[in-house]
């Protein structure tokens, strides 16, 4: 647990990206220093107020972010695979030789989920596998394998990666977010751009392809999970301003859509 000052400026987005948390913790550890706007329900951050920030899996994240290299010791026992296993095949038909399908079975909350292996190779960071090539939370795949120090990884470790099963589609309440936070960071460490194709979500994991449609116009779009939020009660997605004119949702703010993850 660490401390820290809320600075002129600082906004929810910012703090949570800093310090690797993410808004409920933070909320919930520090009830006298947030606030929430009468006017229109936003929620702030109190100049001056000292926050307690739990980061116990900062540095978990910080050195699952560093590339896996060569070492002089053996590397880590491999994990026995049953001969009929397959390889994961994705959509250009090439077999990955360091994923395996081991099984399909049931996860936290009851949701069915996929379990794959893969085998770290060198260069390969924690972060990359999450964010870029699984689509999943890094905190899962630490908290599956026991890893506490991503440094002590070695090349032909083998580590087990639940990807969640596909759902149908599902109502949701969407907000969009647009000037005030062009040219910032987003949760996934890349810059936002206000007229991507990008929104933010509290749990799907980032990198995901959704679809979101406006059953009242008919209007239809395709959008990447970028970014943590909407932290306002009732609603489930933010829209980039780009997304938000397709699908006619500027001036009214707050809509809703059918959502279907890809």
């Amino acid at each position: 647990m660490s401390e820290y000052q809320v600075q002129k400026g600082d906004t929810i987005a910012r703090v949570i990206q800093q310090f690797k948390t993410d808004w409920k913790t933070v909320r919930s550890n520090n009830p006298e220093a947030v606030g929430r706007s009468a006017k229109n329900g936003n929620w702030f951050l109190r100049e001056g107020a000292t926050l307690n920030i739990d980061n116990s899996f900062q540095k978990s994240l910080e050195d699952a972010s560093q590339p896996q290299k060569s070492h002089r010791q053996p590397a880590a026992a491999p994990i026995s695979i049953p001969k009929s296993h397959s390889k994961i095949v994705f959509n250009d038909h090439t077999p990955l030789r360091d994923t395996t399908v081991t099984s399909k079975t049931t996860v936290a909350g009851g949701k069915r989920a996929q379990l794959v292996e893969h085998t770290i190779q060198a260069g390969e960071t924690l972060w990359e596998l999450a964010i870029k090539r699984y689509h999943v939370n890094l905190k899962d795949i630490l908290a599956y394998n026991d890893i506490t120090d991503p440094k002590t990884l070695q090349i032909g470790r083998k580590i087990q990666i639940y990807l969640p099963e596909k759902s149908g589609e599902e109502p949701v309440v969407a907000s969009w977010y647009g000037q005030d936070f062009h040219g910032k960071p987003m949760a996934n460490g890349e810059i936002y751009d206000m007229n991507g194709s990008t929104i933010a979500h509290k749990e799907i994991p980032l990198g995901t392809t959704v679809e979101l449609k406006n059953t009242k116009t008919g209007e239809m779009v395709q959008a990447v999970v970028t970014d943590r939020g909407p932290y306002i009660e009732g609603r489930d997605v933010d829209l980039s301003y780009g997304l938000a004119k397709k699908l006619s949702l500027v001036e009214q703010g707050v809509g809703n859509l059918v959502m279907r993850v890809l």
